[in-house]
């Protein structure tokens, strides 16, 4: 009988391997530095040289960027989803606006509902952080700026997404969170001007998805997401037809100004 020759793997793919799961999982963040070559490698019980073969080919893959003199980082681009003129257009359009809300409803809600299932204690703290600095923006109303209050939303969101330990869907937040973030800080603008209620709302929903996913309650969770996104649909909407009547309106009155020809 023949058999084939059994290949020893190399040391050097078996960190490769490693470090492309703690990208893939998220542990490794795009643009994040490695550690020193020699505190890596202890952490892996390895040899210098094997550490930096495998950084070597992550590198050749476009995963990490070495630096001469300043390290090793996990490349920026793996976090871009949408190049910045993208995001540019996509921020001034009030369709793609609408649009990103839309695509919320699937995404945010299935992060809901696997974060609720999955969480382990260290989610479910890094969820509890999240969720208190939202608390902290809403707590000073209206001496909180719209841009911090934004990154606060989504960080909260981002923190769900990490939770559901669903690799495809945290990527997609992740690449999708400047996007996320100038939405939110956008939507919570004209809300309030809007709505004298919204910021009770926008907290009262907050805390019934943070509730649903402490207590494991996958299904009210998604539920709440759904429910919180279609109400910033609802007051976005009425926003959107208000200013429709008083560009109308506007127009009329410039008509019935203009001097009489003859």
């Amino acid at each position: 009988m023949e058999v084939g020759v059994v290949r020893q793997r190399r040391l050097a793919d078996n960190i490769v391997e490693q470090l492309e799961a703690m990208i893939l999982e998220g542990t490794l963040k795009a643009g994040a530095r490695l550690p020193a070559e020699r505190v890596l490698a202890e952490q892996f019980g390895v040899s210098r040289p094997s550490l930096r073969e495998a950084i070597q080919k992550l590198a050749a893959r476009g995963l990490i960027v070495s630096r001469h003199g300043g390290g090793n980082f996990v490349a920026e681009s793996l976090g871009s989803t949408f190049s910045d003129p993208l995001l540019h257009l996509l921020e001034n359009s009030a369709d793609a606006q609408r649009d990103l809300l839309e695509f919320r409803h699937t995404l945010e809600g299935s992060c809901a509902y696997y974060a609720a299932i999955r969480a382990t204690d260290v989610d479910r703290q890094r969820l509890s952080e999240a969720f208190s600095t939202l608390q902290d923006c809403y707590a000073r109303g209206g001496t909180v700026s719209r841009a911090e209050e934004g990154a606060a939303d989504a960080g909260f969101h981002l923190a769900i997404a990490e939770a559901s330990h669903n690799a495809v869907l945290l990527h997609t937040i992740r690449g999708l969170f400047d996007l996320l973030r100038r939405n939110v800080v956008t939507n919570i603008g004209g809300m309030y001007a809007l709505r004298n209620e919204t910021r009770d709302m926008l907290m009262a929903q907050h805390q019934e998805l943070y509730d649903a996913i402490m207590a494991r309650r996958a299904t009210e969770a998604r539920d709440v997401i759904h429910r919180h996104i279609a109400y910033v649909q609802e007051v976005l909407a009425e926003g959107q037809q208000e200013a429709q009547r008083l560009a109308r309106a506007q127009r009329r009155q410039r008509q019935l100004e203009k001097p009489a020809e003859g």
